[in-house]
């Protein structure tokens, strides 16, 4: 285990650091940090900045780790520093003997949080603003880090954020004293819940049962396949365990109730939802995940500025969607960010 910065399987460009952390019932814990530098990275985009403006911290979702490249350079061409954090018990901070993604109280990651921050804060300065970016459950996570650090962030930006339990409001409420209960008494013990994949199967690039391959999509990883690791964005999906899901509801319940995060918050989604047991190729076009309407009508409780982007033919992580639509929704990121982050230092000697 190294605590210091070392090459990242992601390759050239891409490091990681090790983050110890405090033990828990399973033993040893520890966070992972991985950072971008441009300067490093042959594919970094033309006109990249040499010295950034800001800092960006990223959360991955559920059964997953941070694997976008091209997500870190598109904020460091925008001037950001990037940087993204796989939190406890995923990816590459997962350990043999720990249940996958598993944790009781989603504030359980402030530490991990923190001591990323730590050393971000210790390479780019105290004075430089943060903008927080997560995915899914890593949306959920930075939500409401966010709602219990007033004034942290310059602003938050949420792709596809788990806000509310699939189906319905009263789903969610007849659910939570069964988990809770399960919680207590079998906490570890895994679930019965069925996934047909469709999420994951969109993530690993087209095949022939999906019909002819539209042309001019040469390269686009959409369609060639994100290469994901197989150790760390799994199928079948980990384990869904008791003690887990009643964090989840528990972090539910405080959005429905409101929160009062203070910064600007940019929420981007697909148009459209299936959930579906059976495979059609236009799940290539839809979140097949999460409820996007119900995350809409969720994000307006989250604060007072919230931007709601929708983009057709996404998926349900936005970012990983057909090049025109990541084309589109990184379009709007820095038109937004122009509006509440970059505009910040426009005051500022050079």
């Amino acid at each position: 285990m190294s605590t210091h910065w070392e090459p990242d399987i992601l390759g050239a460009g891409f490091e990681a650091r090790t983050l110890p952390l405090l033990d828990d019932d399973e033993g040893a814990v520890v966070a992972t940090l991985v950072r971008h530098r441009p300067a490093d990275d042959p594919e970094a985009l033309p006109g990249t900045p040499s010295a950034p403006s800001f800092t960006m911290l990223y959360f991955h979702g559920w059964n997953d780790y941070f694997h976008q490249r091209e997500l870190a350079r598109e904020v460091a061409a925008n001037g950001g520093a990037f940087y993204a954090l796989d939190l406890r018990k995923y990816g590459r901070s997962l350990r043999d003997r720990q249940f996958p993604g598993y944790v009781t109280r989603l504030s359980t990651y402030d530490e991990d949080i923190h001591a990323a921050l730590d050393v971000i804060r210790e390479e780019c300065g105290m004075g430089m603003d943060l903008v927080m970016m997560g995915h899914s459950t890593g949306g959920l996570t930075a939500t409401l880090w966010a709602h219990r650090h007033p004034g942290a962030l310059r602003a938050l930006i949420l792709n596809a954020p788990w806000l509310e339990m699939q189906g319905s409001v009263v789903l969610r409420s007849v659910g939570a004293p069964v988990v809770d209960t399960l919680a207590r008494r079998l906490p570890t013990s895994p679930l019965p819940v069925s996934d047909p994949g469709n999420y994951y199967r969109t993530l690993h690039g087209w095949t022939e049962e999906d019909g002819e391959r539209p042309a001019g999509t040469e390269g686009d990883p959409f369609y060639d396949g994100w290469n994901t690791d197989p150790r760390w964005r799994t199928w079948p999906s980990m384990p869904i365990r008791p003690g887990w899901l009643s964090a989840i509801l528990a972090g539910h319940a405080q959005v429905a109730a409101g929160l009062a995060i203070t910064c600007p918050i940019l929420v981007m989604t697909s148009t459209r939802t299936i959930i579906s047991a059976k495979w059609t190729p236009e799940l290539r076009t839809v979140d097949t995940v999460l409820d996007v309407g119900q995350i809409a009508h969720r994000a307006t409780r989250l604060g007072q500025l919230v931007t709601i982007a929708t983009f057709e033919g996404a998926i349900h992580d936005v970012l990983l969607s057909p090049a025109p639509v990541r084309a589109r929704a990184y379009a709007e990121m820095r038109r937004w960010m122009g509006a509440y982050v970059r505009r910040a230092w426009a005051s500022v000697p050079a």
